[in-house]
């Protein structure tokens, strides 16, 4: 069990989701008593489990609503699940929302120190990768402008490029390939494929080029369960059918 990275158990996650308002105290009373709760639980995740060994590169697919994203989260620690286990061999980074804790009113230097206290930087750190940040991202001659006069590209374009600075054991990506213009993104395409095989990597798209390009294997999930595993070409292929 050395080289699992990532071990799914039998996981559930369900979300409450209001059907209709108790105005008062009284009413809220008046519900519980007859037994009226005032929420229908949604099922998001159902019986999921599968493992990841160390330096796979893994695609997970499915149409909005299947629970993919919900799943990340989950492995990400930003959702606990109701029953089962994720259990987690290694330091993780969620490149899940880029940009989290930039603040407008900042120049781009300001947000780059940041950004970077938030992944856990030194100042020390942060001096040391500084430059490589604006050239990775193209966009030294912004560094003193305030990020609220970016555009949403310029800022997704230097969100990623801190990032990627975060060296952890396994990455999990949320869409996160598609940024920026098509140069920038065969610039992160190529920052991807450096990293198969040297670190454990977890995909959740909607791109199956990207699939079939870069995942060693993929998992399709379809109403909260796991319809697929295997194959990347063959879950791409049965992911694209669900349309049929």
């Amino acid at each position: 069990m050395d080289d699992i990275a990532i071990s799914v158990k039998n996981l559930h996650k369900s979300f409450k989701l209001p059907t209709e308002r108790a105005w008062g105290l009284k009413q809220a009373i008046f519900n519980r008593l007859k037994g009226i709760k005032g929420y229908k639980e949604q099922k998001v995740l159902n019986d999921i489990s599968f493992d990841i060994h160390r330096g796979e590169f893994v695609g997970i697919v499915g149409r909005n609503g299947s629970g993919k994203s919900t799943l990340l989260k989950t492995l990400a620690k930003i959702y606990f699940p109701e029953k089962g286990s994720v259990e987690i061999n290694g330091q993780l980074v969620p490149f899940i929302e880029l940009g989290v804790g930039f603040n407008p009113d900042l120049t781009g230097r300001e947000n780059v120190y940041l950004n970077g206290a938030l992944l856990g930087f030194s100042n020390k750190e942060m001096d040391a990768m500084y430059d490589e940040i604006w050239r990775f991202a193209e966009l030294e001659q912004f560094q003193d402008q305030k990020l609220k006069n970016y555009s949403s590209g310029m800022q997704v374009r230097l969100a990623f490029s801190i990032a990627i600075r975060a060296k952890g054991d396994i990455l999990l990506l949320d869409e996160v390939l598609a940024v920026g213009d098509a140069a920038f993104q065969q610039k992160c395409n190529n920052y991807f494929a450096s990293l198969h095989g040297n670190q454990t990597v977890i995909l959740v798209t909607h791109d199956m080029g990207n699939v079939k390009k870069f995942c060693d294997r993929a998992i399709l999930i379809e109403e909260g369960k796991i319809k697929l595993e295997g194959d990347p070409k063959e879950v791409a292929e049965a992911y694209s059918k669900l349309w049929d």
